[in-house]
């Protein structure tokens, strides 16, 4: 039987496609061809993905971030897409809060002939294969492991010696300013909603107290932080702010000691290449779904705060406890403990290596 042409959607952020790498990596495993469906603000991360062969870029009026009008040419606009990569089927990827059915219902009506997703909805005919949240899929599970759930109830496992870790192609340099340095952390002090940002001020004292200690700090942010990022890095950081690409940032954040950061896509992409991170994490949205995926993660804010599973854009609870309470003292000191766990892992794993490995 040959192999499929699979369409993976998944429609939102940045952070949210990077979380879908290891489904992706499942499909690619038993597919011809895998082409990643996304909105505008999550295709630059989708060229990150191993086993993405090409990716279409549509708004999905139902989209927080994209609130187009749903129309005649929108519609026209998707047939066509799908009618271009001419898919055998279509594997739809969403979190705990959204559905899969609108683009069902599109993917249907372009002639797909095999849809899943998992939808807490009937779907009627809209699903060849359905997973129920909270029946047959568990409601807290991190989101990685959700997409590679829905990937495998359609049938895509991942490959022998694949540990479903999130991963990024690593084809491209940290700018020169950064190239040089020995030893440096990361500051990311942007989000993409205020309710999961650390305050400005705080970055600042934090890039002043790591400036005291002689460490060098890079502060990045996207082209609309600039001026955030000026702000934050002072007269000491190197001040990134709109100055890499995805590729590159991925670089920047490879290289650091640690990567301090808030809940948004970077800290995703720090997980994807590995580094240690310090997570300034707003419990407006669940940090079992959500905190980066990666073994080394000190999550700091608190997560009992009233704010709690809001999904508050604005953060609902004046002064802002839950994020603004964690001091520099706290993000320092859980650089320490992150240092003392990569040491203790690095030595673990020597002592486990076959002899005479390298």
């Amino acid at each position: 039987m040959s192999r499929p042409r699979v369409l993976v959607a998944r429609l939102d952020s940045f952070g949210d496609v990077l979380v879908a790498g290891p489904a992706v990596r499942a499909v690619a495993a038993g597919a011809s061809h895998v082409t990643m469906l996304c909105g505008p603000q999550g295709a630059p991360a989708a060229d990150l993905l191993p086993g993405v062969d090409g990716v279409r870029v549509w708004a999905a009026p139902w989209v927080t971030e994209t609130a187009r009008p749903i129309d005649d040419a929108a519609l026209a606009e998707f047939r066509a897409l799908v009618a271009e990569e001419r898919p055998d089927e279509a594997v739809v990827l969403t979190s705990f809060h959204q559905s899969p059915l609108p683009l069902a219902l599109l993917l249907r009506l372009a002639g797909v002939p095999r849809v899943s997703g998992a939808s807490v909805d009937h779907p009627g005919s809209l699903l060849d294969v359905r997973l129920r949240p909270g029946e047959d899929l568990p409601e807290d599970i991190p989101e990685p492991e959700r997409a590679l759930r829905i990937a495998e109830a359609a049938g895509f496992r991942l490959p022998p010696g694949d540990d479903g870790r999130l991963v990024v192609r690593h084809d491209a340099v940290a700018p020169l300013s950064v190239a040089g340095l020995g030893r440096y952390v990361v500051v990311h002090p942007g989000a993409s909603v205020p309710a999961r940002s650390w305050p400005a001020s705080h970055h600042r004292e934090l890039v002043a107290a790591y400036a005291e200690r002689g460490v060098p700090v890079v502060v990045t942010g996207s082209p609309g932080e600039r001026d955030l990022t000026a702000a934050v890095a002072g007269a000491t950081g190197i001040d990134l702010g709109g100055r890499t690409t995805p590729a590159e940032l991925a670089a920047v954040l490879a290289g650091a000691e640690v990567v301090v950061v808030g809940n948004t896509g970077p800290a995703h992409l720090a997980a994807a290449v590995g580094a240690p991170i310090v997570s300034l994490f707003s419990p407006v949205v669940p940090a079992v779904r959500w905190a980066p995926y990666a073994p080394l993660v000190e999550l700091l804010g608190d997560q009992a705060a009233p704010c709690r599973l809001s999904r508050a854009r604005e953060c609902p609870v004046p002064g802002h406890p839950c994020l603004s309470a964690v001091r520099i003292e706290d993000v320092l000191a859980a650089h320490e403990r992150l240092l003392d766990r990569a040491s203790r892992m690095e030595r673990r794993s020597l002592r486990s290596a076959p002899e005479g490995a390298a």
